[in-house]
């Protein structure tokens, strides 16, 4: 079930207030993700679930370390 682009424009990261987009690229299910500090917060059954508790963190990307 899509999210309404009204009920998206008016949303906002709980963690930083910024704006959030629609990434329907995960396989298990669509997310939410914060244009700021990139926090990804589910939706389920059509209802984004906006706890910091329950968003998934950033996918850094790592530097190999050298020792």
């Amino acid at each position: 079930m899509p999210i309404d682009s009204g009920l998206l424009a008016i949303l906002a990261c709980p963690s930083c207030r910024a704006s959030l987009r629609l990434d329907e690229t995960r396989a298990e299910q669509p997310e939410l993700v914060c244009t700021g500090c990139g926090l990804a917060y589910p939706v389920r059954d059509g209802i984004p679930v906006l706890l910091v508790d329950e968003a998934r963190q950033p996918e850094t990307s790592r530097q190999p370390e050298t020792g």
